[in-house]
């Protein structure tokens, strides 16, 4: 065992049973760096942004992979280019803003200009540069990227498998959530900081919704039929069938639950692509919520809001309508579970020293065919993450 082996299996060991979760993966900065380095900027694609966030040639947006600052721009010819987001002179950070329009950018220190496909075009002072100086050695470093239903996915490791092998048989749900063919166009977005690991907002389950959110008993969303798949890396997309609220006078303006143009056997999509990123769509809103780690007790999340690019005036002020009011960390009907987040991390050290998952994790249940109100799934996830991590578990 060399030493790198040995540190890892020093900074903790899961318990014998599958459903038993140590505490301390939820708060060790040393797990968090170790998580960066294997999960993060490791062979894994993550969710940075979708082609309806930057429509126009020049159109630009800014995201974090870990704790890596990128770049993703539309090019002048229609297509899509993905950079890190720091100049390649003395690594200054090259854009601030999360969103705009640029032909250029210009580095702040020393005022080297790059085109939006990441070029170097000009650099003040370069007579006085060593000889081999060339501007061609000098471009924004690319990242590897791949489009899936408009959906931009970008990782930090040219070793990774192919995209299709890490979505698998969650592919057709998510592309369902995206509307199906992906032409979409932004709304806008909801932000959040939560005050957890990014784990416990992974850690989400179907067990909580009717038990936690009173919304989801006044709009007759529980016990509904459902499909449930879970593939090998812990990735999950549930399909849920949504009945028309039974008495919707709790709202002034019931229009804010209709169905519009779906299929209420299908009204509900919750699909997990990646490590910290979902795909969700209800009723007739596309969401897609993006997740940033910042650091072992916060992550970060920002909601993006779409319509469909063939929506008439009507249908897209539709969507808008439920998009900014019926869930969400700011939802009129149903607020989104930040208020658990925070107590879970404030409760870490209480109690026992693991979280247990226990609904539907039964010797006759297969966690792979997982139901839309237990948290089976999550068995899956936490033993592809402890792999991942290289993590042990102890002898039963």
């Amino acid at each position: 065992m060399n030493a790198n082996t040995q540190f890892v299996q020093d900074l903790v060991t899961f318990p014998a049973k599958a459903n038993a979760v140590p505490k301390t993966l939820y708060e060790s900065a040393e797990i968090y760096q170790l998580e960066l380095e294997r999960l993060f900027y490791g062979p894994h694609w993550h969710p940075v942004a979708h082609t309806g966030e930057i429509r126009e040639s020049g159109d630009y947006k800014t995201f974090y992979i870990g704790e890596v600052p990128i770049l993703i721009t539309r090019l002048a010819d229609g297509g899509v280019g993905v950079f890190h987001n720091a100049c390649a002179h003395r690594g200054t950070m090259l854009v601030p803003e999360v969103r705009g329009n640029a032909a250029e950018f210009q580095c702040p220190y020393h005022r080297w200009l790059y085109d939006n496909g990441g070029n170097l075009r000009g650099v003040p002072g370069d007579d006085d540069f060593p000889e081999d100086f060339c501007k061609a050695d000098f471009g924004l470093r690319k990242i590897r990227f791949e489009i899936f239903a408009g959906l931009i996915f970008a990782t930090l490791d040219d070793n990774a498998a192919p995209l299709s092998e890490q979505l698998g048989e969650i592919a057709e749900p998510l592309r369902e959530s995206l509307g199906g063919d992906g032409r979409l166009k932004l709304l806008g977005y909801q932000k959040v900081m939560y005050n957890a690991n990014w784990k416990t907002y992974r850690d989400q389950d179907g067990y909580h919704p009717p038990l936690l959110h009173a919304a989801f008993k006044l709009l007759n969303w529980q016990g509904g039929k459902g499909v449930c798949t879970v593939a090998d890396n812990g990735l999950i997309a549930l399909v849920s069938q949504l009945a028309a609220a039974k008495n919707s006078d709790f709202l002034k303006d019931p229009s804010l639950v209709e169905f519009r143009g779906v299929d209420p056997s299908k009204g509900s999509y919750v699909v997990c692509p990646s490590l910290i990123s979902f795909g969700t769509k209800h009723l007739d809103m596309f969401n897609f919520r993006f997740g940033m780690p910042r650091g072992p007790f916060k992550t970060e999340v920002h909601w993006a809001y779409f319509c469909h690019e063939d929506d008439d005036e009507e249908m897209a002020n539709h969507r808008l309508r439920q998009s900014s009011n019926l869930l969400g960390p700011s939802g009129l009907v149903s607020l989104e579970d930040a208020a658990v987040f925070s107590r879970i991390q404030n409760a870490l050290k209480a109690g026992t020293e693991n979280a247990f998952f226990l609904k539907g994790v039964r010797k006759d249940k297969d966690p792979y065919k997982s139901g839309q109100n237990d948290e089976i799934a999550n068995i899956v996830w936490w033993e592809w993450y402890r792999k991942a991590m290289g993590f042990s578990r102890a002898a039963a």
